[in-house]
């Protein structure tokens, strides 16, 4: 029967010390990682209320430029942004402006109507030192009036 030679002191010294720098490496980078990962939720979360607060503009701005008078238009344009607000999940409550100059334009000449929305997204729940605690989104969206309507 064959029996291995024991491993020295030597051989010993040099794989311990190795043992505990796997758990030194965790503790480092475990936060980096944390880090990266809250920061690619924000990025996200960000990029999608911006396309949602885009879409909400563009519904406003159409729903506007089918309206009948500046009032119908504001009225719809308001009601129009928060459906699509809602509709994408997002909590926030849309700041909606018309600019409804483009109904005193006479019959027969081009004019448009344009919606601006404005929303505030929180990133506070995220917890990540550097982010902001709310950013805010607003994007416009102009859409072209009939000429021959009555206005």
């Amino acid at each position: 029967m064959r029996r291995w030679p024991l491993p020295t002191a030597a051989a010993l010294g040099k794989a311990g010390g190795q043992a505990g720098t796997a758990a030194v490496e965790l503790v480092i980078l475990a936060p980096v990682v944390l880090a990266v990962f809250l920061f690619v939720i924000a990025a996200a979360r960000t990029s999608i209320a911006a396309g949602a607060v885009a879409a909400a503009a563009r519904d406003a701005a159409r729903q506007a430029s089918i309206a009948r008078s500046p009032a119908a238009a504001r009225s719809h344009a308001l009601a129009s942004a928060q459906q699509a607000i809602s509709q994408d999940g997002l909590h926030c409550l849309p700041v909606v402006r018309v600019d409804t100059a483009g109904f005193s334009v006479p019959v027969g000449a081009p004019a448009t109507v344009s919606a601006t929305v404005s929303c505030t997204v929180r990133l506070s729940d995220l917890g990540l030192p550097g982010l902001p605690g709310a950013k805010t989104l607003r994007a416009v969206f102009t859409s072209p009036l009939d000429p021959y309507r009555q206005r």
